[in-house]
């Protein structure tokens, strides 16, 4: 029963992850949804920046405490680890949530383009949420999302971590979900005030978040990942007629 009803659990954690994640891209792009960021603004501006710069901020530490090792440690005793992704993903999603629906918008258009140049530029945002979404699926969608663990309990295996591998976009940019997300931040047809404090705070987070996500992934592959990190750029693609062998990063590991 309870192997069960951990499934039911990360099941259930991803369905709001994913009308989490869908609701952020018309967020975003302020299209579809009750809430944006480049809605009417409101609030005077002080406490409009006081409650955004709270909102990412809570966001950020949200993610990236829960992400660290020593947390999870202490959190397992809480929360058993068959489901402990599902309730990341869970909690992480919650702080979304509650971005999107107290977030205040800060009027001051800093630039809007029209016509076809809306259109091209609504097309890129799209191509990055695609690369985030698509990225999910070059490593372990289910295991990022907590349903490989659940899953694996529920079958009576052990827990098993990942193999390391470079497929896709990983030959070319170690970190192609950042990749997609500062894409679809900045390719705005109209960029506000609000609009840029949060394309700029989530920037500066990624870049923080890749020097604790590093640290972690060499602790886990040790010299493989420090091989295909010395080949492979951290945000900005390789050009295509660079890939690297994942065989090749091995070797240079040993």
């Amino acid at each position: 029963m309870k192997r069960a009803l951990y499934v039911l659990y990360a099941v259930f954690c991803y369905l709001v992850f994913l009308v989490t994640f869908v609701y952020a891209v018309g967020f975003v792009s302020d299209y579809g949804v009750p809430t944006t960021l480049d809605g009417v603004s409101g609030a005077p501006l002080g406490r409009a920046l006081l409650i955004d710069a709270g909102l990412l901020l809570l966001f950020a530490l949200q993610h990236s405490v829960m992400a660290r090792k020593g947390f999870k440690e202490w959190w397992t005793r809480i929360i058993p680890r068959p489901i402990e992704r599902s309730t990341f993903v869970l909690f992480a999603s919650a702080a979304l949530a509650l971005l999107f629906w107290q977030w205040r918008p800060i009027g001051g258009t800093l630039w809007e383009v029209g016509g076809t140049a809306r259109t091209v530029v609504l097309a890129v945002s799209l191509v990055g949420w695609a690369i985030v979404f698509v990225s999910t699926w070059l490593t372990s969608h289910w295991d990022l999302f907590g349903l490989r663990q659940a899953w694996r309990y529920a079958r009576g295996l052990e827990p098993s971590g990942l193999e390391f591998s470079m497929k896709g976009f990983y030959r070319f940019v170690r970190h192609p979900l950042y990749l997609g997300f500062t894409i679809a931040f900045w390719a705005a047809p109209r960029m506000t005030v609000g609009h840029l404090v949060f394309a700029v705070a989530t920037v500066a987070y990624m870049l923080l978040a890749v020097q604790l996500e590093e640290r972690d992934l060499v602790r886990v592959y040790g010299n493989v990942y420090r091989a295909y990190r010395k080949r492979v750029s951290m945000l900005v693609p390789l050009p295509p007629g660079d890939p690297v062998d994942l065989d090749d990063a091995k070797g240079a590991a040993t």
